[in-house]
């Protein structure tokens, strides 16, 4: 299969942009989706040549002021891959030569309310560079056959990207990228696992781990023994046992986890500048096999240290704040209440929210 090399433009007007909603062609890889306006080069063109001849053949428009913003490499299974040159406009003479063009439905649409429009998940990510103002870009999209988001770079660099879920935890069929998800607040999927000890006397204690200074959010403080997010297409399962493995070097089975239920809980914060609201469901697991910390292998990027604490000890230093910490208080009460003879998760959904 032979790349194509195209351009896409986002024409810009009282905070809105020029959409395109490609309904006209029936063999349209876009089919139904609404877009930017433009498409492929022809040959001996620039993708100046381009993006200036599209705009004028689908609007009517001449483009009097634009940027080069990014390259955007769209790689669908089974279709050829697509050379996007992506441009904003904020410039142009002339009248838009009607709503109807060969390609679909021409429409101003205010930039918030684009999100809710039928997407391309990923056009939802270099969206967001284009308004947050990002230098120029590379961004790579890779979907699988069915039209969904399975991976991507950004500068080179892999993008995290996790399932959306609707409110009753159910994945919604979209996906999303880590940072904007947590940025806008989406709910998602996470894996919490708490090592615990039962010591002589019914005494309780806790492995934590302290997270990494560089840590994109809650840098420096106390957390759950190992936790993570449930990555795109993945399960609750296989996600916890990588988690446990990546984070401390446990090599668990699946067996040795125990399911105790799932917190929901949503927090709003800020860190390093930016916005943080991390809206997550998560399933929670105990794992009571016997560790010694110094033979745990910690991830540097992610764990600064681990240290046991008693049940007691933790609780008494989160309510009286002398431990750095983003532990969600009710869902440290889960434990106890699980290690009680005849407990069973079967509908247990505890939510917490702070803000």
């Amino acid at each position: 299969m032979k790349s194509r090399l195209t351009t896409l433009c986002y024409i810009e007007r009282d905070d809105k942009y020029l959409m395109l909603h490609r309904v006209s062609k029936k063999n349209d890889i876009n089919k139904d989706k609404w877009i930017g306006v433009g498409g492929h080069f022809e040959e001996g063109e620039s993708p100046e040549d381009c993006l200036l001849r599209e705009v004028k053949e689908e609007t009517g428009l001449t483009l009097t002021s634009f940027r080069f913003r990014g390259i955007v490499t769209f790689c669908p299974e089974d279709s050829p891959t697509e050379y996007m040159c992506l441009y904003t406009a904020d410039g142009f003479e002339g009248e838009i030569s009607g709503e109807q063009c060969n390609e679909g439905i021409l429409a101003w649409v205010d930039k918030k309310a684009v999100r809710e429009l039928t997407l391309w998940d990923g056009d939802l990510l270099f969206l967001d560079l284009l308004e947050r103002n990002a230098s120029f870009f590379s961004l790579k999209l890779v979907y699988d056959r069915e039209g969904r988001w399975r991976g991507g770079e950004l500068d080179g660099r892999r993008l995290e990207l996790l399932d959306l879920c609707l409110s009753d935890g159910t994945i919604s069929g979209h996906v999303g990228e880590r940072s904007m998800v947590h940025r806008q607040g989406k709910l998602h999927r996470t894996v919490h696992i708490w090592i615990i000890q039962r010591e002589n006397g019914g005494v309780l204690r806790v492995l934590l781990q302290k997270r990494s200074k560089n840590k994109d959010a809650y840098p420096g403080c106390y957390d759950i023994s190992s936790a993570g997010h449930v990555q795109a297409g993945d399960d609750f399962l296989p996600a916890a046992l990588r988690e446990l493995s990546e984070e401390l070097g446990i090599q668990a089975q699946p067996r040795e986890l125990v399911f105790i239920g799932f917190h929901e809980g949503y927090v709003e914060s800020e860190f390093w500048g930016a916005p943080f609201r991390d809206w997550e469901l998560s399933a929670v697991y105990l794992y009571d096999r016997p560790i010694e910390v110094k033979n745990l292998v910690l991830q540097e990027s992610e764990v600064e240290e681990a240290v046991f604490m008693s049940y007691e000890e933790l609780q008494r230093r989160m309510r009286e704040g002398s431990l750095p910490n983003c532990i969600y208080p009710k869902e440290l009460e889960m434990l106890p209440k699980a290690l009680v003879p005849g407990y069973s998760p079967e509908g247990v959904r505890v939510v917490e929210k702070i803000v």
